[in-house]
């Protein structure tokens, strides 16, 4: 018998790290091969780890909601030497090489000063104390050093600073400088590089800030919220304190566009076996306005603009639990139609069946969300950083309107739209948003309705 090392399989080129959510297996149970050992989280997706190797559970490495890198080893399990063999082949070529993490916290937007001053590799200082890239960016946005993060107590495992533990700290209210300098010399005692480095911050109690929250009257519920609740509200903050929000709108004449696929969609599901919604149409007249404006299609690191070349469009996706979940079509721009048709429809079904993969909910560059799905006539979204635009499109209507024609205006029932672009107003000015959205509201009033597809 021998012992074989379960590593974090990689997940995408962008996911450096997952959550521990429910170890499945308990020491001492027997495993057979490809049995689900414990579920994960990514971000905002849940997957399943399944065991290479058949035999028998001897320890779990990690506790629910421990955060676990890519390639560290998660569970030891007691197989034969010739089952460690094949496994081998398997396992080893999906394991990431650390590099991946410093990748993938670079590509984060204000993480460049963090690591300039030491903060590299995922580490943070000299305690070499871990902070998640989400993190990272926070603290760059607020303009918090790497001696003032080390002075945050965390609440996360070994005493990782969370996201929560960090936003507290904002929140709260922050020390001075010459007081954390002050009370690092206070606390912290001269000790050898080698302690330093072997010293690991013990977990300390909560503070009453965080004790149950109790009903006075007897007649309120209080909900926990779920973890992608958390990570969604999180995120939300995170945006608002990042960027500086303007939305400007335009109300579209979609009448074109709706009376074709009128005509359009039952041979089409017939041939396709598919589908056509509004929401390809959508994204194709994205694509079509990010190429006439590529300067929409941007992120900002610190003072620098980092052009996209690729554009990958996240589509926001309505779960069961209420949640939104934003999964990303890679180079939207490099499909016609049909292609758009199926990959919006895939992503939607595997989005509410909890089956996306880790990669496919990361790298956009541009959102779409369709607040018309809920009824609403128009929406003003929250950027999905690090992007610095997301158009919403609402319900479509039958309203009257005046038309021009040759022998004069007439009024009559046309199918209207209203489009709402938020943008971050620190790189995106009001002339360029405005002309944006309105160059997306001309492709859908232009629409050929004798379009072949």
């Amino acid at each position: 018998m021998a012992q074989y090392e379960l590593l974090l399989p990689k997940m995408g080129e962008s996911v450096a790290e997952a959550t521990v959510i429910k170890w499945l297996k308990q020491p001492g149970d027997m495993i057979s091969l490809d049995d689900t050992l414990l579920e994960i989280a990514t971000d905002k997706v849940d997957s399943e780890v399944p065991s290479p190797v058949a035999g028998k559970l001897i320890k779990q490495l990690y506790k629910e909601d421990d955060v676990v890198q890519v390639g560290a080893v998660i569970a030891l399990i007691e197989t034969d030497a010739a089952e460690i063999k094949s496994a081998d082949t398997v396992e080893k070529p999906v394991i990431a090489e650390q590099t991946p993490v410093v990748e993938a916290a670079a590509i984060i937007p204000g993480t460049e000063q963090l690591n300039d001053t030491g903060v590299n590799s995922g580490k943070a200082s000299e305690s070499e104390r871990f902070y998640s890239p989400l993190v990272k960016n926070i603290a760059t946005q607020e303009q918090i050093s790497v001696a003032e993060l080390d002075q945050i107590t965390g609440s996360g495992a070994d005493g990782r600073l969370t996201k929560d533990d960090l936003l507290n700290y904002i929140q709260n209210g922050r020390k001075s400088t010459g007081a954390i300098a002050a009370d690092r010399a206070q606390s912290q005692p001269v000790v050898s590089k080698e302690t330093t480095i072997n010293h690991i911050p013990a977990p300390v109690a909560k503070s009453n800030n965080a004790q149950p929250v109790v009903s006075i009257s007897g007649t309120d519920e209080i909900i926990e919220m779920d973890r992608m609740g958390k990570l969604i509200a999180d995120h939300m903050v995170m945006s608002k304190q990042t960027s500086a929000h303007v939305t400007s709108f335009v109300e579209a004449d979609v009448t074109n566009m709706v009376l074709w696929r009128e005509k359009v969609k039952k041979n089409f599901e017939k041939r396709e076996n598919e589908k056509i919604t509004f929401t390809p149409i959508f994204i194709e007249a994205v694509t079509k306005a990010i190429k006439d404006f590529p300067m929409i299609n941007v992120s900002v690191n610190g003072t620098k603009i980092i052009k996209k070349k690729d554009i990958n469009i996240g589509m926001a996706a309505a779960l069961p639990s209420g949640n939104l979940i934003v999964p990303v079509i890679k180079n939207a721009d490099q499909l016609n139609l049909v292609g758009l048709t199926k990959s919006v429809n895939d992503l939607a079904n595997r989005a509410r069946a909890s089956k996306l993969k880790p990669d496919e909910t990361q790298n956009g560059t541009f959102t779409l969300t369709n607040v018309g799905s809920f009824g609403n006539v128009m929406g003003t979204p929250i950027i999905n950083q690090p992007q610095v635009a997301i158009l919403a499109v609402g319900a479509i209507k039958k309203k009257p309107a005046v038309l021009e024609t040759e022998y004069g205006d007439v009024i009559a029932i046309r199918h209207m739209m209203f489009l709402s672009l938020s943008y971050d107003h620190r790189v995106v000015n009001g002339a360029l948003g405005g002309t944006f959205v309105r160059r997306v509201a001309d492709y859908l009033e232009n629409w050929d309705i004798n379009r072949e597809i």
